[in-house]
């Protein structure tokens, strides 16, 4: 089998490791099949090359907190560079269709391609959610197999507000209308996180407390709404990712 890319952009080493021990956990896969590269850590040439298409059986992209919608006088330069070098990969996904998953800055990253817009209308805070099919949803192959309704964790500053042209919208919530779309056939971003469950995510409420999510007063009641909230189906859609396009 042909390795998964999964591209990561958090700065702070747990969460980083964390995310990419959960990407494992739900994908079912070992870490000779899933190349990671951090992002934050230097420029993705450094790590892999020119990333050519066809030797990867699919791209995930993970969460973090660099926010596409801030002004570029806030961002840091490895934000900066992420940002040219994921927009050009993304551009040669799209193009070739290739399979790709961008769960939560996936929507900041896609988003803004073909007149799409991500803006902070639609920001969410830090909780479960419960996230609805669209019709076409329920038909996509990748999501048809999840529950025509059900709760998954989010958190997030922005959203997208207008989706990219001929993108197909999959899911929404009643608070943020794109949590999932499609370009393409094999192309994908989901606004929730389906790697997350709820150590993890109290996990990264612990870590994020002062990056402008919430108000650290509330990290007690949030940590509290993690750990009863029921969050199952999401990390079937990373399994299912796997199952469809590793080759």
């Amino acid at each position: 089998m042909r390795p998964f890319l999964f591209l990561g952009t958090r700065p702070e080493d747990d969460a980083a490791d964390s995310e990419y021990d959960a990407i494992l956990r739900c994908t079912g896969l070992a870490e000779r099949d899933v190349r990671r590269v951090r992002l934050d850590r230097g420029p993705l040439a450094d790590a892999v090359g020119h990333v050519d298409l066809a030797d990867w059986s699919g791209i995930v992209l993970g969460g973090g907190p660099y926010t596409v919608s801030d002004p570029p006088q806030l961002k840091g330069p490895d934000q900066l560079r992420a940002e040219i070098e994921l927009r050009e990969l993304v551009e040669r996904v799209v193009a070739a269709d290739v399979p790709f998953l961008g769960a939560c800055y996936g929507i900041g990253t896609l988003g803004g391609l073909r007149g799409g817009h991500v803006d902070r209308e639609y920001g969410e805070p830090i909780g479960a959610v419960t996230v609805r099919l669209t019709e076409a949803g329920t038909r996509d192959p990748l999501l048809s197999t999840m529950p025509p309704e059900f709760q998954a964790f989010v958190g997030h500053k922005e959203a997208v507000s207008r989706l990219p042209e001929g993108g197909v919208l999959l899911a929404s919530s009643s608070t943020c209308p794109v949590q999932a779309f499609r370009l393409g056939t094999r192309v994908y971003a989901t606004q929730f996180h389906p790697e997350l469950d709820d150590a993890g995510l109290v996990e990264r409420i612990q870590i994020y407390r002062d990056h402008g999510y919430f108000e650290p007063l509330e990290e007690a009641e949030l940590v509290a709404h993690a750990r009863t909230a029921v969050v199952t189906e999401p990390p079937r859609l990373l399994a299912r990712f796997v199952e469809l396009f590793a080759r």
